[in-house]
């Protein structure tokens, strides 16, 4: 036997031991496999919108879902449900508190009833800001902080993110052309949160009635008018069956946004890095949705036209009109109460700076359309 065979030679002894090792790093590893598989298997939450499955709205829904199931790599998977799958779109905010629902999709001014202050993130002129500035001034001016201390006193169990801001919302569908204040009296007219206070200063019955339930109303004469908030989704619900008068431009919804809702409890057990996902998943679907919007609408804008729909812009008396009433509102809610008045104050605070900013550097993009588009 030569020197390099003896020393490559395994005692018996030791390939008997080295043997056994190996059968039983294979069964260890066979019975560790089972928890590997589990630990890999995807944590799936239960959401539900607060629109119709038709609806544009809970496409944007959808959007966020699948930006969070992409990023996680599977490892997270939000399916949502539409309106009314397992509650009415009003009961979205208690369903999600409770854990009836791991999750959901709406806006705040659906809570209206419960504090007039959330209305404040989605009614009104606020001050002049636009919807982008109102974002601004929620996660760089206070608006954040001042939501969760109103969820807080209402005992609501539930994570916010509020993202896509909205663009300016129609007056809305009527029978014929509004030309003056005195045009609304008597009026039988949809809308929500503190524009109910609006349109109830301007002299119109306000019913409140969520998405999917406008149309049915107006066909069968329970409304009169109504609004909405675009033309895709004023398209897609039916609109334009039964009224072919739209008016443009309007005080009473210029600056909302939407909200993706969390069951506290259920996203406070996420990992650390899936709820980092989440919040980027958030900032990812707010531009994401503002870029869609502005496709979407101006296309379905045409349509509507092409379809015989006439739209009017909204009368300057009117939208003063709007401004006078809400001057009256906020007075009265911020004496009734306190929660009220501290967050019109913040938004009052950050409005007067940024929106000095803002009308000062703007140009007037009207002009560069005229200029190339008049003819």
């Amino acid at each position: 036997m030569s020197k390099r065979e003896k020393t490559t030679q395994i005692d018996p002894s030791r390939r008997k031991f080295l043997g056994a090792a190996a059968a039983a790093g294979v069964g260890a590893t066979a019975l560790a496999a089972p928890n590997v598989a589990r630990a890999q298997d995807p944590i799936t939450m239960k959401w539900q919108s607060t629109w119709p499955a038709k609806d544009i709205f809970h496409e944007y829904a959808l959007d966020f879902a699948s930006k969070v199931n992409s990023m996680s790599g599977g490892r997270l998977k939000i399916d949502v449900l539409p309106s009314g799958a397992v509650v009415k779109a009003f009961d979205l905010l208690d369903a999600v508190s409770s854990g009836t629902l791991d999750g959901g999709h709406g806006v705040i001014a659906y809570w209206y009833g419960k504090n007039s202050a959330l209305a404040l993130w989605g009614s009104g002129p606020a001050f002049g800001m636009d919807p982008n500035m109102m974002l601004s001034w929620h996660y760089y001016g206070g608006g954040k902080e001042l939501q969760q201390e109103v969820y807080a006193s209402l005992n609501m169990n539930v994570v916010s993110f509020l993202y896509g801001p909205m663009p300016t919302q129609p007056l809305g569908w009527f029978k014929k052309p509004v030309a003056k204040v005195d045009d609304l009296k008597g009026l039988k007219f949809r809308t929500v949160g503190l524009s109910i206070d609006v349109f109830t200063a301007l002299g119109a019955a306000v019913n409140a009635l969520p998405g999917g339930e406008i149309v049915p109303a107006l066909d069968r004469g329970l409304l009169d008018a109504a609004e909405f908030n675009n033309a895709s989704s004023d398209k897609t619900l039916g609109f334009p069956d039964v009224s072919k008068i739209c008016m443009l431009q309007s005080f009473h919804q210029c600056s909302e946004q939407f909200e993706i809702l969390f069951n506290k409890a259920k996203y406070d057990a996420l990992p650390e890095d899936m709820r980092s996902i989440i919040t980027q998943a958030a900032s990812a679907s707010s531009a994401d949705m503002s870029w869609k919007a502005i496709d979407r609408y101006s296309k379905d804008y045409e349509a509507l036209k092409a379809d015989g729909v006439k739209f009017y812009k909204t009368p300057d008396a009117i939208l003063q009109a709007q401004l006078d009433a809400w001057s009256k509102i906020i007075e009265a809610k911020s004496a009734e109460n306190a929660m009220f008045k501290k967050v019109l104050d913040s938004q009052r605070a950050y409005a007067e700076r940024t929106v000095r900013w803002q009308s000062d550097t703007l140009v007037n993009f009207r002009m560069a359309y005229n200029h190339f588009f008049k003819a």
